[in-house]
Protein backbone atom coordinates (compact mmCIF):
# COMPACT_ATOMS: atom_id res chain seq x y z
CA UNK A 1 0.00 0.00 0.00
CA UNK A 2 1.19 3.60 -1.10
CA UNK A 3 1.04 6.28 1.78
CA UNK A 4 1.25 9.81 0.84
CA UNK A 5 4.37 11.17 2.34
CA UNK A 6 4.87 14.92 3.15
CA UNK A 7 8.35 16.47 4.38
CA UNK A 8 7.53 18.83 7.56
CA UNK A 9 10.95 20.26 8.08
CA UNK A 10 9.46 22.75 10.55
CA UNK A 11 9.01 19.73 12.39
CA UNK A 12 12.48 17.37 11.14
CA UNK A 13 10.01 14.56 10.17
CA UNK A 14 8.87 12.83 7.37
CA UNK A 15 4.79 12.10 7.95
CA UNK A 16 2.55 10.24 6.82
CA UNK A 17 -1.26 11.66 7.70
CA UNK A 18 -3.19 8.29 8.42
CA UNK A 19 -7.57 8.16 9.12
CA UNK A 20 -8.88 8.60 12.44
CA UNK A 21 -6.36 11.25 13.25
CA UNK A 22 -3.13 8.97 13.25
CA UNK A 23 0.20 9.48 12.05
CA UNK A 24 3.49 7.86 10.88
CA UNK A 25 6.72 9.31 11.12
CA UNK A 26 10.66 9.53 10.89
CA UNK A 27 12.00 12.45 12.62
CA UNK A 28 15.29 13.84 12.31
CA UNK A 29 18.21 16.19 13.65
CA UNK A 30 20.72 18.28 11.73
CA UNK A 31 23.67 17.93 14.01
CA UNK A 32 25.36 20.02 11.22
CA UNK A 33 24.24 21.94 7.95
CA UNK A 34 24.87 18.71 5.51
CA UNK A 35 23.68 15.78 8.09
CA UNK A 36 20.72 14.11 9.10
CA UNK A 37 20.33 12.23 12.09
CA UNK A 38 17.62 10.04 11.78
CA UNK A 39 16.43 9.50 15.73
CA UNK A 40 13.00 7.59 15.78
CA UNK A 41 10.48 6.38 13.50
CA UNK A 42 7.18 5.24 14.43
CA UNK A 43 4.25 3.61 12.96
CA UNK A 44 0.84 3.14 14.68
CA UNK A 45 -0.19 -0.37 15.69
CA UNK A 46 -2.76 -0.97 13.31
CA UNK A 47 -0.44 -0.29 10.42
CA UNK A 48 2.16 -1.89 11.10
CA UNK A 49 3.33 -4.64 8.84
CA UNK A 50 2.13 -3.05 5.38
CA UNK A 51 5.70 -1.26 4.80
CA UNK A 52 4.78 2.09 5.96
CA UNK A 53 8.01 2.13 7.99
CA UNK A 54 9.85 1.21 4.59
CA UNK A 55 8.63 3.97 2.36
CA UNK A 56 8.65 6.78 5.12
CA UNK A 57 12.76 5.45 5.79
CA UNK A 58 13.28 5.25 2.26
CA UNK A 59 11.55 8.76 1.34
CA UNK A 60 13.55 10.22 4.48
CA UNK A 61 16.86 8.83 2.89
CA UNK A 62 16.58 9.77 -0.54
CA UNK A 63 15.97 13.32 0.32
CA UNK A 64 19.37 13.43 2.29
CA UNK A 65 21.02 12.04 -1.19
CA UNK A 66 19.17 15.15 -3.19
CA UNK A 67 20.10 17.34 -0.72
CA UNK A 68 23.87 15.78 -0.64
CA UNK A 69 23.50 15.39 2.92
CA UNK A 70 25.68 12.97 5.33
CA UNK A 71 23.41 10.00 7.40
CA UNK A 72 23.44 9.29 10.78
CA UNK A 73 21.24 6.35 12.33
CA UNK A 74 20.78 6.79 15.28
CA UNK A 75 16.91 4.96 14.90
CA UNK A 76 17.30 1.58 14.81
CA UNK A 77 14.82 1.05 12.25
CA UNK A 78 16.91 3.03 9.96
CA UNK A 79 20.34 1.00 10.99
CA UNK A 80 17.97 -2.10 9.98
CA UNK A 81 16.74 -0.40 6.93
CA UNK A 82 20.19 0.46 5.36
CA UNK A 83 21.64 -2.61 5.98
CA UNK A 84 19.43 -4.19 4.21
CA UNK A 85 19.37 -1.81 1.33
CA UNK A 86 22.92 -2.02 0.65
CA UNK A 87 22.14 1.40 -2.06
CA UNK A 88 22.23 3.45 0.71
CA UNK A 89 25.25 2.54 3.05
CA UNK A 90 26.97 5.45 0.90
CA UNK A 91 25.26 8.44 2.77
CA UNK A 92 26.59 6.87 6.19
CA UNK A 93 28.55 9.19 8.04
Amino acid sequence: MDFEIIHEERYQQFTAHLPHNQEAEVAYARPEQQVLDFTHTFVPEDYRGQGLAQQLISTALDFARQQNCKVIATCQAVQQFIAQNPEYQDLLD
